[in-house]
Protein backbone atom coordinates (compact mmCIF):
# COMPACT_ATOMS: atom_id res chain seq x y z
CA UNK A 1 0.00 0.00 0.00
CA UNK A 2 3.12 2.54 0.46
CA UNK A 3 4.74 2.00 -2.66
CA UNK A 4 0.96 2.43 -3.90
CA UNK A 5 0.39 5.62 -1.86
CA UNK A 6 4.48 7.16 -3.02
CA UNK A 7 3.10 6.35 -6.96
CA UNK A 8 -0.03 8.37 -6.32
CA UNK A 9 1.69 11.00 -4.56
CA UNK A 10 4.57 11.07 -7.16
CA UNK A 11 1.67 11.06 -10.41
CA UNK A 12 0.17 13.76 -8.55
CA UNK A 13 3.16 16.34 -8.17
CA UNK A 14 3.92 15.88 -11.41
CA UNK A 15 0.47 16.45 -13.26
CA UNK A 16 -0.28 19.82 -14.00
CA UNK A 17 -2.38 22.19 -11.47
CA UNK A 18 -4.54 24.21 -13.69
CA UNK A 19 -7.80 23.15 -11.52
CA UNK A 20 -8.54 23.66 -7.89
CA UNK A 21 -7.39 25.57 -5.07
CA UNK A 22 -3.54 26.89 -5.20
CA UNK A 23 -1.83 24.75 -2.34
CA UNK A 24 0.68 28.01 -1.19
CA UNK A 25 1.38 28.77 2.24
CA UNK A 26 -0.78 31.99 1.80
CA UNK A 27 -3.59 30.07 -0.94
CA UNK A 28 -2.76 32.58 -3.70
CA UNK A 29 -0.58 31.46 -6.63
CA UNK A 30 1.82 34.11 -7.41
CA UNK A 31 3.94 35.59 -10.75
CA UNK A 32 6.13 38.03 -10.80
CA UNK A 33 8.42 40.29 -13.45
CA UNK A 34 11.83 41.05 -11.48
CA UNK A 35 13.71 44.28 -12.96
CA UNK A 36 17.05 43.64 -14.70
CA UNK A 37 18.77 46.67 -12.67
CA UNK A 38 22.27 46.94 -11.64
CA UNK A 39 22.54 46.54 -7.89
CA UNK A 40 22.61 50.13 -6.79
CA UNK A 41 20.57 51.55 -4.60
CA UNK A 42 17.24 53.75 -5.82
CA UNK A 43 15.81 56.72 -4.27
CA UNK A 44 12.26 56.30 -6.17
CA UNK A 45 10.70 53.41 -8.70
CA UNK A 46 7.41 53.70 -10.81
CA UNK A 47 5.40 51.55 -12.97
CA UNK A 48 2.14 51.25 -14.23
CA UNK A 49 -0.44 49.34 -14.18
CA UNK A 50 -3.97 49.02 -16.30
CA UNK A 51 -6.23 46.30 -15.60
CA UNK A 52 -7.55 45.26 -19.04
CA UNK A 53 -9.65 42.16 -18.22
CA UNK A 54 -11.08 42.45 -14.68
CA UNK A 55 -11.63 39.35 -12.78
CA UNK A 56 -15.02 38.05 -13.08
CA UNK A 57 -15.36 36.27 -9.38
CA UNK A 58 -15.19 37.57 -5.28
CA UNK A 59 -11.80 36.36 -5.01
CA UNK A 60 -8.61 38.61 -3.94
CA UNK A 61 -6.67 39.35 -6.79
CA UNK A 62 -3.18 41.86 -6.31
CA UNK A 63 -1.51 43.68 -8.81
CA UNK A 64 1.87 45.34 -7.02
CA UNK A 65 5.14 47.37 -7.23
CA UNK A 66 7.39 45.84 -4.68
CA UNK A 67 10.94 46.82 -3.33
CA UNK A 68 13.42 45.91 -1.08
CA UNK A 69 14.34 48.74 1.70
CA UNK A 70 18.36 48.82 2.28
CA UNK A 71 20.62 50.47 5.03
CA UNK A 72 23.78 50.52 3.46
CA UNK A 73 23.32 47.65 1.56
CA UNK A 74 22.09 45.33 4.34
CA UNK A 75 18.17 44.57 3.68
CA UNK A 76 15.72 45.51 5.98
CA UNK A 77 12.24 44.75 4.86
CA UNK A 78 10.29 44.94 1.87
CA UNK A 79 7.53 46.70 0.86
CA UNK A 80 4.73 46.60 -1.96
CA UNK A 81 1.89 49.43 -3.38
CA UNK A 82 -1.30 48.15 -6.06
CA UNK A 83 -4.25 47.83 -6.58
CA UNK A 84 -6.72 44.74 -5.41
CA UNK A 85 -9.88 43.13 -6.77
CA UNK A 86 -11.53 42.76 -3.30
CA UNK A 87 -15.03 42.16 -2.29
CA UNK A 88 -14.51 43.55 1.20
CA UNK A 89 -14.45 47.07 -0.02
CA UNK A 90 -16.86 48.78 -1.78
CA UNK A 91 -17.01 48.52 -5.43
CA UNK A 92 -14.47 45.13 -4.90
CA UNK A 93 -11.68 47.87 -5.37
CA UNK A 94 -8.95 49.09 -3.48
CA UNK A 95 -5.72 49.95 -3.09
CA UNK A 96 -2.56 48.70 -0.65
CA UNK A 97 0.70 50.24 0.51
CA UNK A 98 1.68 47.99 2.83
CA UNK A 99 5.20 46.33 3.93
CA UNK A 100 7.25 44.14 6.61
CA UNK A 101 10.75 44.57 8.15
CA UNK A 102 13.72 41.56 7.66
CA UNK A 103 12.42 38.89 9.49
CA UNK A 104 11.04 36.24 8.00
CA UNK A 105 9.76 34.48 10.69
CA UNK A 106 8.12 37.10 12.18
CA UNK A 107 7.18 39.03 9.06
CA UNK A 108 6.16 42.07 11.51
CA UNK A 109 4.63 44.78 9.39
CA UNK A 110 5.84 48.42 9.31
CA UNK A 111 3.88 50.85 11.05
CA UNK A 112 3.47 54.15 8.95
CA UNK A 113 1.36 57.05 8.55
CA UNK A 114 -2.72 57.27 8.97
CA UNK A 115 -3.91 57.11 4.84
CA UNK A 116 -6.33 59.98 4.02
CA UNK A 117 -8.07 57.65 1.74
CA UNK A 118 -11.27 55.67 3.78
CA UNK A 119 -10.98 52.00 4.69
CA UNK A 120 -14.39 49.80 5.57
CA UNK A 121 -12.17 47.77 7.06
CA UNK A 122 -10.29 49.83 9.27
CA UNK A 123 -6.86 48.11 7.44
CA UNK A 124 -4.29 50.50 8.12
CA UNK A 125 -2.86 49.13 5.05
CA UNK A 126 -5.91 48.63 2.58
CA UNK A 127 -8.00 51.39 1.95
CA UNK A 128 -11.04 52.26 -0.35
CA UNK A 129 -9.88 53.34 -3.81
CA UNK A 130 -12.44 53.28 -6.75
CA UNK A 131 -9.89 52.09 -9.75
CA UNK A 132 -11.39 51.12 -12.91
CA UNK A 133 -10.93 48.55 -15.38
CA UNK A 134 -9.02 49.78 -18.62
CA UNK A 135 -7.47 53.27 -16.73
CA UNK A 136 -3.71 53.49 -16.65
CA UNK A 137 -2.69 54.05 -13.00
CA UNK A 138 0.82 55.00 -11.68
CA UNK A 139 2.32 53.22 -8.98
CA UNK A 140 4.87 55.31 -7.34
CA UNK A 141 7.96 54.91 -4.47
CA UNK A 142 9.51 57.73 -3.35
CA UNK A 143 10.39 59.42 0.30
CA UNK A 144 8.02 61.18 1.98
CA UNK A 145 8.27 63.29 5.16
CA UNK A 146 7.79 63.13 8.85
CA UNK A 147 9.26 59.48 9.63
CA UNK A 148 9.86 58.85 13.62
CA UNK A 149 13.89 59.13 14.45
CA UNK A 150 15.90 56.40 13.22
CA UNK A 151 13.68 55.47 10.11
CA UNK A 152 12.94 56.68 6.99
CA UNK A 153 9.10 57.46 5.09
CA UNK A 154 8.40 55.92 1.94
CA UNK A 155 5.68 57.59 0.36
CA UNK A 156 3.09 55.32 -1.97
CA UNK A 157 1.48 57.01 -4.19
CA UNK A 158 -1.28 56.20 -6.86
CA UNK A 159 -1.80 58.69 -10.29
CA UNK A 160 -4.75 57.56 -12.25
CA UNK A 161 -3.11 58.73 -15.91
CA UNK A 162 -6.48 59.32 -17.12
CA UNK A 163 -7.69 62.36 -14.75
CA UNK A 164 -4.24 63.14 -13.80
CA UNK A 165 -5.14 62.64 -10.02
CA UNK A 166 -2.90 61.69 -7.18
CA UNK A 167 -3.63 59.89 -4.62
CA UNK A 168 -1.13 59.52 -1.34
CA UNK A 169 -1.96 56.40 -0.28
CA UNK A 170 0.21 57.03 3.23
CA UNK A 171 4.14 56.79 4.18
CA UNK A 172 5.80 53.24 5.18
CA UNK A 173 8.61 53.68 7.83
CA UNK A 174 11.63 51.80 7.12
CA UNK A 175 15.15 52.07 8.63
CA UNK A 176 16.08 51.30 5.08
CA UNK A 177 17.54 54.81 3.61
CA UNK A 178 17.17 53.26 -0.25
CA UNK A 179 15.01 50.62 -2.46
CA UNK A 180 16.65 48.14 -4.18
CA UNK A 181 15.09 44.90 -6.36
CA UNK A 182 12.03 46.31 -7.86
CA UNK A 183 9.38 43.98 -9.36
CA UNK A 184 6.10 43.91 -10.71
CA UNK A 185 3.96 40.87 -9.89
CA UNK A 186 0.41 39.42 -9.73
CA UNK A 187 -0.92 37.89 -6.61
CA UNK A 188 -4.21 35.55 -7.30
CA UNK A 189 -6.23 34.03 -4.60
CA UNK A 190 -8.39 32.36 -6.96
CA UNK A 191 -8.84 28.62 -8.35
CA UNK A 192 -6.86 28.27 -11.01
CA UNK A 193 -9.82 27.42 -13.58
CA UNK A 194 -11.16 30.99 -12.28
CA UNK A 195 -11.95 33.43 -15.62
CA UNK A 196 -8.99 34.73 -16.80
CA UNK A 197 -7.85 37.79 -15.82
CA UNK A 198 -5.37 40.15 -17.56
CA UNK A 199 -3.07 43.29 -16.85
CA UNK A 200 -0.75 45.44 -18.45
CA UNK A 201 2.86 47.07 -16.32
CA UNK A 202 4.33 49.38 -18.79
CA UNK A 203 6.79 52.48 -18.61
CA UNK A 204 8.84 50.95 -15.42
CA UNK A 205 11.15 53.74 -14.12
CA UNK A 206 13.68 53.72 -11.44
CA UNK A 207 15.95 56.64 -9.95
CA UNK A 208 18.95 55.88 -8.45
CA UNK A 209 19.73 58.03 -4.57
CA UNK A 210 22.36 59.91 -6.84
CA UNK A 211 19.85 61.02 -8.99
CA UNK A 212 20.81 58.74 -12.23
CA UNK A 213 17.91 56.97 -14.56
CA UNK A 214 18.52 53.47 -14.88
CA UNK A 215 15.06 52.00 -16.09
CA UNK A 216 14.99 48.49 -16.96
CA UNK A 217 15.61 47.22 -20.92
CA UNK A 218 14.66 43.76 -19.69
CA UNK A 219 12.41 41.93 -16.76
CA UNK A 220 12.91 38.22 -15.50
CA UNK A 221 9.71 35.78 -15.51
CA UNK A 222 9.00 34.00 -12.25
CA UNK A 223 6.19 31.72 -11.91
CA UNK A 224 5.42 30.27 -8.33
CA UNK A 225 5.97 26.57 -8.38
CA UNK A 226 3.71 23.89 -8.52
CA UNK A 227 5.53 22.36 -5.51
CA UNK A 228 4.82 25.74 -3.94
CA UNK A 229 1.29 25.42 -4.47
CA UNK A 230 1.07 27.68 -7.54
CA UNK A 231 -0.73 27.35 -10.71
CA UNK A 232 0.41 25.75 -14.17
CA UNK A 233 -1.90 28.10 -16.09
CA UNK A 234 -0.70 31.88 -15.47
CA UNK A 235 1.16 33.44 -18.70
CA UNK A 236 3.19 36.59 -19.20
CA UNK A 237 3.41 38.34 -23.05
CA UNK A 238 4.83 41.13 -24.64
CA UNK A 239 2.55 43.64 -26.45
CA UNK A 240 3.16 46.79 -28.09
CA UNK A 241 2.64 48.89 -25.03
CA UNK A 242 3.87 46.60 -22.05
CA UNK A 243 4.02 43.37 -20.15
CA UNK A 244 1.11 41.31 -19.91
CA UNK A 245 0.09 38.75 -17.14
CA UNK A 246 -2.73 36.69 -17.44
CA UNK A 247 -4.21 33.98 -15.37
CA UNK A 248 -5.93 30.52 -16.36
CA UNK A 249 -4.52 30.47 -20.06
CA UNK A 250 -1.96 28.25 -21.85
CA UNK A 251 1.57 29.15 -20.67
CA UNK A 252 3.73 30.99 -23.17
CA UNK A 253 6.25 31.99 -21.39
CA UNK A 254 8.61 29.38 -19.79
CA UNK A 255 10.39 30.03 -15.79
CA UNK A 256 13.14 32.25 -16.05
CA UNK A 257 12.68 33.50 -19.55
CA UNK A 258 14.23 36.98 -20.23
CA UNK A 259 11.42 39.40 -21.76
CA UNK A 260 12.34 43.21 -23.06
CA UNK A 261 10.29 45.57 -21.59
CA UNK A 262 8.59 47.51 -24.62
CA UNK A 263 9.56 51.70 -24.66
Amino acid sequence: MSSLLRRVRTLLATRERTSGEPHSPNGASSFHLVWALPEVPLRSVAATLEVLEPPANRRLYFWALQVSFVDHRRVVGAGHIGLQWNHRHPGSTAANWGGYGPSSAQRSLLSGSASTLPSVRDDPNTRDFAWKPGHRYRLAIAQGEGAPDGLVAWRGTVTDLESETEVVVRDLYSPGNGLIAPMTWSEVFARCEQPTSTVRWSDLKAVTTSGEDVDPQSVRVNYQSRSDGGCDNTSVAVDELGLLQTTCTRRQVPQGAILPVPA
